[in-house]
């Protein structure tokens, strides 16, 4: 198989971004590292190749073993034995590979034996794990548990269990529960403290759980008698070495099924509080549902990577009425809206990333250090930017990897309905996408606050003034209109001053923001590498200015009485 990062451009062109710069700077504390770890880098350049040379192993990695792996790990998934969970061979092999590449614990820092990694190449990994198979994607992700533990235990967990995800044990997030899916306020797990054994225990069931038989599990349970809100809610760390928990059974899923999605059942579990007590859900959930959210952007992004990969091979190679179908209009008209789709998702992916990267660094150089007044004023900016951009990517690229894993069945005819072609296990893994972790239609609500307060505006006249090649003052200037529309579409669905109006045109806004803002993402993009981006800026600009057309005629055209229709079901 191929390098999976050397055979895409596009990774290297987001991995040597200009933030960088500064990212790198703020992880290595100024290169004072060097002093205490010979494998610290000196300086930027020098770090930069550490980055470059693990992602090609990554890369190597995932194409000759994740890959080669995934049809057979589809078809045969994990299983339960006396309570536990067995991979398929396929997984065991890559859970062991990525181990011995040195590719767990690469966010972490040296003192926890990690790599110390920014969390760009971190999400990159990823991006390329799933394009080899979303199902293990998850596993190898859920290592980014370790950051919620490293940035929320104290020093003992630390030392305990950072450097076992770090050594390739592996990691769950235990949230959901039969009652409480998207409504993490109704946990009903229980947790009681142990006087006679200092300790915690967890009782009750856990439902949904990815990689539930994990070696380390974050909970999230009730840990105040009589509370039945967020506020109840704490988070313990649960050691698979002290027993208690059994897997209950294992999921029957339509996609991702290398991935075990467990049913758990707490008898008398032993735990730690992680943390505060009744900051679980306020605090540290939601966290941890952020670093999962940018994952599951990764996750979608891969998996339209291999789709837009498929549908070209199948184009080229498939021939119809004396030529290949790529010459089609209909075809290639799909195929250039997948790679476009593609390319908006991955760059603001890495867009995320990088504001994600930054505001986190300094909150963790705020613990050993009072940060200057223009570092507070950097850490304020790019949290709200994280913010911001999380639910926006999460929203577009897992819709996108759906419609795109769509199309490449669709480009397939009906070779694509059959097994014979891995587009459709691409099809069956996207669908989940823009379910868990936050449903597409919870990613509004989060990113509606930021169309009413201005975030993404003041983001894409920070775009519109970046000085470009003269070569894109075009679709600047296209760009500019749409920006107008959109400033005359915010007011007229927030001075109505209707909850239920808005909630029913919030994901007309939040679309109308996204689409601004990958187009300008794009243009930046082609502004650095037009040979790679070129393209997919023009087409993108395009359809969002016809997406854009239809929302603002729906939205101008809509009177507010007509809601009434829609609630008649």
């Amino acid at each position: 198989m191929a390098n999976f990062y050397l055979d895409n451009p596009s990774l290297k062109h987001h991995l040597n971004h200009p933030l960088m710069k500064r990212i790198v700077a703020l992880k290595e504390r100024d290169y004072t590292d060097a002093e205490k770890y010979d494998y610290a880098p000196i300086n930027f350049d020098d770090a930069m190749d550490s980055y470059e040379k693990v992602m090609e192993i990554a890369g190597e990695v995932i194409g000759d073993v994740v890959a080669v792996n995934a049809e057979e790990v589809d078809h045969v998934g994990p299983t339960v034995e006396n309570n536990r969970v067995i991979y398929a061979a396929g997984t065991a092999q890559n859970l062991k590979a990525t181990t011995q590449a040195g590719l767990m614990g690469l966010s972490m820092p040296r003192r926890y034996t990690g790599l110390n990694f920014p969390m760009v190449p971190f999400v990159m990994t990823s991006d390329m794990a799933a394009r080899a198979d979303a199902g293990f994607s998850n596993l190898w992700a859920l290592q980014d548990c370790a950051e919620t533990l490293y940035e929320f235990g104290n020093e003992e967990q630390r030392q305990s269990f950072i450097p076992r995800v770090c050594a390739g044990e592996t990691m769950s997030m235990d949230l959901t529960e039969p009652d409480a899916g998207s409504d993490l306020q109704a946990v009903m797990l229980k947790a009681t403290f142990d006087e006679a054994n200092d300790c915690w225990r967890l009782n009750g069931v856990k439902r949904f759980i990815t990689n539930g038989d994990a070696d380390i599990h974050l909970v999230l349970a009730r840990s105040e008698e009589g509370t039945k809100d967020g506020r109840g809610l704490s988070m313990f760390i649960y050691d698979k070495k002290d027993g208690g928990v059994n897997v209950r059974r294992i999921e029957n899923k339509m996609g991702i099924k290398g991935s075990p999605t467990c049913e758990l059942t707490y008898k008398n579990a032993k735990a730690q509080l992680c943390g505060e007590r009744r900051l679980g859900l306020i605090k540290y959930v939601m966290s941890l549902m952020n670093g999962a959210r940018l994952g599951i952007i990764a996750q979608a992004t891969g998996l339209s990577e291999a789709a837009y990969r498929e549908a070209v091979a199948y184009a080229k190679d498939r021939k119809q009425f004396g030529k290949a179908i790529i010459e089609f209009p209909a075809v290639y008209e799909m195929i250039s809206n997948i790679r476009a789709k593609l390319d908006g998702s991955r760059s603001i992916l890495y867009e995320t990333a990088r504001f994600v990267d930054i505001y986190k660094i300094l909150e963790d150089i705020e613990k050993e250090r009072k940060l200057e007044p223009d570092e507070k004023a950097e850490l304020k900016k790019y949290k709200k930017l994280a913010d911001a951009f999380t639910p926006l990517g999460k929203l577009f690229a897992t819709e996108y990897a759906n419609q795109n894993t769509y199309d490449t069945i669709q480009i397939h005819g009906g070779s694509g309905f059959m097994k014979d072609y891995p587009c459709e296990r691409y099809y069956r893994d996207a669908r989940i996408t823009n379910i868990y972790e936050g449903t597409s239609q919870l990613q509004v609500v989060a990113a509606i606050r930021h169309v009413l307060t201005g975030t993404y505006l003041a983001q894409m006249k920070a775009y519109q003034a970046e000085q470009l090649n003269p070569e894109l003052d075009g679709l600047k200037a296209r760009l500019a209109k749409l920006v107008e529309i959109y400033e005359q579409l915010v007011p007229k669905i927030a001075d109505a001053k209707d909850e239920v109006y808005l909630d029913f045109q919030a994901r007309r806004l939040v679309e109308s923001a996204g689409h601004i803002i990958l187009s300008y993402l794009l243009l930046s993009d082609t502004d650095r590498t037009p040979e790679e981006f070129r393209r997919s800026a023009e087409v993108y600009v395009t359809y969002a200015e016809t997406e854009i057309a239809k929302i603002q005629k729906f939205i101008n055209e809509f009177p507010i009485e007509n809601l009434e229709y829609y609630k008649q079901v």
